[in-house]
């Protein structure tokens, strides 16, 4: 206060130098700030001159003083001063004031609203025109009015040349605002002119299609996007030269990134000619796979919804039949009709089969990323993938992934590239041939796993159809059930499958999210470990050691609510049931009210329907118990564990 009240002072001191009078009004007409000459040029006492003063007030002060000379209607006169103020508009005019002199009076609005008026005593400047007159008897009087219209003409233009200088730098710096305002925007603001140029950039189009350059003024649209993303959006700018707002969203074919553009025509006025497109571009790749995932969940609920109820009365129908056969096969048939019964039966086991493999691809499904080292990865799947194999089936696999841990449902993965490899090798057939895998990132978006064999390749059917439900080209043999939950996961996981033929076979690829482990997350913590089971303590105590994490360790609530308090402890990880009437849940609650920044999360073998553990759900991650070093080090680097 003693800093903006001295800041004041010497501002009013700074405007006392100046010798003209000058007042500022806010856009309410209140005294903002005067100095000196304005109270002495016009006899003003104090209450008018003090900050929050009426405008209005000073006015019928100057009038009653005589300041405007005779006034027939003083209160008209007043709220037409006020009328006019309150139009802020610049102006410049002369006056003669009651006591002889003559001055300047120049108003500038102000951007925010409001005044800034400076009075100038320009009595002398008159006295030399009125002598000029006087003495000039070879001037003409029409030079000498000529003379003083210039005059008077030179100060308005001087009064206006200050005000377009003044707008001029309120200008550059709206302009700078904006500029930093569209930078710091995390999308790419374009202006594209009638001829397809750029007039305009915020420099952020290698933020949303990188390998762009932002230097794009002055290119054309082509050159600047790239030939095959242009051909992509010039539909959509022509529509926008047409006057016709519209929205796409594409997949950039260079980087796999998601892409929503925004075209809107650049119009003079409702009706006015079209000056080119605003493209306005974001980056939707994670709320596209996030979309993705809820669209296959809600899929998935819907089927199970269909089939759960029909799958019920299916099971008793087969479950009646496998009876009714085993009743027969008692009878003593005759071979025939035993084969007949043998292969009913067959039949009826194999509905059972596919009952339980549309409960699978149905049904619930959970997916638990842990963090994976995709080299550790290939090693062991490579062991598992040749069993399987017969000898005249080759396997190579080859991974140009970086060294780093990658979030992945390492379960899910494993078992949909297993089925991938199953299902290559049965194209292939006895005559032998060779199975591909490769995985590699595509930009810093995904990670694609390659796999191709060197069989027929799919037939056009296949590639339409081969990722539906109980889709097969194998016959009896097939369930159709392998290639859709393979897509079933990747569509859970964010991404896709892809079905292609390639020179010597089919191609596979499975594509998921790239989504490395934070760096920070490998670094070591130090663990409050609350459990009141001491066998599980340990095992878990040993978990986090062998990541490289310490650990402090409570038994109970007491003991946890106090140990919270050390400032080296990082993370808690609490079980929900502790002894006595307390809970986990209770402890965390009290935790975070004191240290927000805590990194916290609970362990379970409740059920996800108990009450206690939705609550704790809530808040925090929760791990369910039993689990392994992986899931544990993946709900310890979450970013809502906090």
């Amino acid at each position: 206060m003693a800093r903006a009240d001295a800041t004041s002072q010497m501002t009013r001191a700074g405007l006392n130098l100046i010798q003209q009078a000058l007042s500022i009004y806010d856009r309410d007409l209140r005294l903002a700030v005067c100095n000196r000459p304005f109270q002495t040029m016009f006899g003003l006492p104090e209450r008018l001159v003090t900050p929050g003063a009426s405008f209005e007030d000073t006015i019928r002060f100057l009038v009653e003083s005589g300041e405007y000379g005779e006034v027939d209607d003083l209160d008209s006169f007043v709220a037409a001063r006020v009328e006019q103020a309150c139009a802020f508009v610049p102006h410049y005019m002369e006056r003669r004031r009651a006591n002889g002199r003559m001055i300047s009076v120049e108003g500038s609005p102000l951007p925010e609203g409001g005044w800034v008026t400076v009075y100038t005593d320009i009595t002398a400047i008159k006295s030399q025109e009125s002598l000029l007159r006087a003495r000039s008897e070879e001037l003409s009087d029409q030079l000498l009015t000529r003379a003083e219209e210039l005059a008077r003409t030179n100060r308005q233009l001087e009064s206006t040349i200050a005000q377009l200088e003044e707008t001029k730098r309120g200008l550059a710096e709206m302009e700078a605002r904006t500029r930093l305002t569209t930078e710091m925007t995390p999308a790419h603001i374009g202006h594209v002119d009638t001829d397809g140029v750029y007039t305009f950039t915020n420099r952020r189009l290698s933020s949303v299609l990188p390998g762009r350059s932002n230097e794009i003024v002055g290119l054309p649209f082509e050159k600047a996007l790239g030939v095959g993303t242009a051909k992509r959006l010039r539909p959509n700018l022509q529509r926008a030269l047409e006057g016709e707002s519209s929205v796409l969203e594409f997949t950039d074919e260079d980087t796999g990134r998601r892409i929503r553009t925004a075209f809107t025509p650049d119009r003079v006025g409702e009706e006015g000619p079209i000056n080119g497109v605003y493209l306005l571009s974001t980056d939707v790749t994670e709320e596209a796979q996030s979309r993705a995932v809820l669209t296959q969940t809600h899929k998935r609920e819907l089927a199970a919804q269909l089939t759960s109820g029909l799958a019920h009365d299916f099971s008793n129908l087969l479950t009646i039949i496998l009876g009714l056969q085993s009743r027969i096969k008692k009878m003593g048939l005759p071979p025939q009709a035993l084969e007949l019964t043998e292969a009913t039966t067959a039949a009826a086991r194999r509905g059972g089969t596919l009952l339980e493999r549309i409960a699978k691809i149905s049904g619930p499904r959970e997916l638990h990323p842990v963090p994976v080292d995709m080299r550790r990865f290939f090693e062991t799947f490579e062991a598992l993938a040749r069993a399987p194999l017969p000898d005249n089936i080759a396997l190579s696999i080859t991974q140009s992934v970086p060294d780093q841990l990658l979030l992945l449902d390492e379960g899910s993965m494993q078992d949909s590239l297993l089925n991938l490899v199953l299902n290559a090798r049965d194209a292939i057939g006895p005559e032998g041939g060779e199975i591909r895998i490769r995985a590699q990132k595509v930009r810093d978006t995904w990670l694609d796993i390659v796999v191709e064999d060197t069989g027929p390749g799919f037939t056009k059917e296949a590639l339409d159809f081969a990722l539906d439900p109980f889709f097969t080209t194998k016959g009896q043999a097939g369930s159709g059930l392998g290639l859709s939950m393979v897509f079933d996961i990747a569509k859970l996981s964010g991404g896709n499958v892809k079905l292609e033929n390639h020179r010597e076979g089919a191609r596979v690829t499975y594509r998921l999210p790239l989504r490395p482990v934070p760096a920070a997350a490998a670094k070591p913590m130090l663990v409050l470990l609350v459990e009141d089971m001491p066998d599980l303590r340990v095992s878990v105590r040993e978990m986090l050691t062998d990541m490289g994490h310490q650990v402090i360790e409570a038994a109970t609530f007491a003991e946890a609510d106090t140990l919270a308090d050390l400032p080296a402890i990082e993370v808690v990880l609490s079980d929900i049931k502790l002894s006595g009437h307390t809970t986990g849940v209770d402890l965390l609650a009290r935790i975070a009210a004191r240290r927000p920044e805590l990194k916290l999360a609970l362990m379970t073998s409740l059920p996800e329907a108990h009450p206690l553990r939705q609550r704790g759900a809530a808040c925090w991650p929760v791990l369910s118990k039993p689990f392994d070093s992986a899931r544990l080090h993946a709900i310890l680097i979450r970013e809502d564990a906090a």
